[in-house]
């Protein structure tokens, strides 16, 4: 065997796609994306699908088309595999025949948006098994999914976040008199959240007392605590951050919208908004928000790749909305295309990530 292909094999790369998500689809077209651009001469890839319904872990050995298509769990291209928490195997299991054989791995990159997937719950199972974690592990990935938690630690480092009040139980929802209060100290319009969602399910933007308690009741189909958070007058702008000692920071965007919020339809849709990158602001105001882009970053402990998003109000103010620890990473998705403005094309961005992977 050649040194080359030695090196190769030692480079055995996990991609997770797919997962119990609400964000199952989006899942399906980053991993396309990135696995199209995975150096084949440097890494062996080990693509790894997981069942929306069962959660079941399979080693998909298909085309990547059918992956986009989500006809990727046929038989012939799919084998059941699981992880191995014997830390001198890192890696997975699977069966052949009456055997139990082995797959190391040198790193795993989980391209699975939302719950059970960018969430920490992966991240630790992957800790346990002796993977290293491309990307934002156990503890970023919770804290960042978690809006009440993040917003409490970036305020502690003086970085401004929206007001906002935390239902803690669906039955408190009886308790109207004291929401109305919670909302009217708030002030409307304000949003209705999931405390720990994803690509804006379940959120509503609420412009009366009236429509509060059914937002209410919405919110809490998607997760077991909900936020009533400020509006926050302007635009949002965002940052892609890549790598960790040194990251690289991508110019910073601007979402334009001519109408309502940017929910799960206008994020992957655009139907009536635009996304400016660079965003059409002052470089002064620019390199402030990177700065604050930064700073969030590591208050919330995160690592490898994330994309701040924050809010720019007339006035100049920065407040900081949310991070996402695996953003969109579809050629057209604006994590890459940050990137891509400030220099490095997608194949680079992915060379970056997997070089963290071990």
């Amino acid at each position: 065997m050649s040194d080359s292909k030695a090196a190769k094999r030692d480079k055995n790369i996990a991609v997770f796609f797919g997962g119990c998500s609400t964000e199952y689809e989006v899942s399906l077209q980053s991993a396309c994306s990135v696995i199209q651009n995975i150096n084949p001469e440097k890494y062996s890839v080990i693509l790894i699908g997981i069942d929306r319904n069962t959660g079941k872990w399979f080693w998909y050995q298909g085309s990547i088309e059918d992956i986009a298509l989500d006809r990727w769990q046929t038989k012939e291209n799919c084998r059941p595999v699981f992880p191995s928490l014997d830390r001198t195997v890192h890696g997975i299991c699977y069966a052949e025949g009456t055997e139990i054989k082995t797959i190391s791995l040198s790193g795993a990159l989980p391209i699975l948006h939302g719950k059970n997937g960018e969430d920490g719950t992966l991240q630790g199972l992957l800790e346990l098994m002796g993977v290293p974690v491309i990307g934002c592990g156990l503890l970023s990935s919770a804290l960042c999914m978690d809006k009440d938690l993040a917003h409490q630690i970036v305020r502690m480092g003086g970085i401004k976040a929206a007001r906002s009040a935390v239902l803690e139980d669906s039955r408190q929802i009886e308790e109207k008199e004291d929401i109305w209060e919670k909302a009217r100290e708030i002030g409307y319009p304000l949003f209705v959240k999931p405390v720990r969602s994803g690509s804006s399910f379940g959120i509503t933007k609420v412009q009366s007392k009236e429509q509060l308690i059914p937002a209410i009741w919405e919110a809490f189909q998607h997760d077991s605590t909900v936020i009533l958070e400020e509006m926050i007058e302007g635009f949002e702008v965002g940052c892609a951050v890549l790598g960790t000692s040194e990251p690289v920071i991508g110019e910073v965007d601007e979402i334009e919208l001519s109408d309502g919020f940017f929910d799960f339809t206008e994020k992957y849709t655009l139907k009536t908004s635009s996304i400016h990158v660079p965003a059409r602001i002052t470089a002064e105001k620019a390199e402030e928000i990177k700065e604050t882009a930064l700073q969030i970053y590591r208050l919330l402990r995160c690592s490898g790749f994330a994309r701040v998003d924050m809010f720019l109000t007339p006035e100049g103010e920065i407040y900081f909305n949310e991070v996402n620890t695996i953003p969109g990473f579809t050629s057209h998705s604006r994590y890459p295309n940050m990137l891509k403005e400030a220099g490095l094309s997608f194949a680079e961005v992915i060379e970056r990530l997997l070089g963290q992977g071990g």
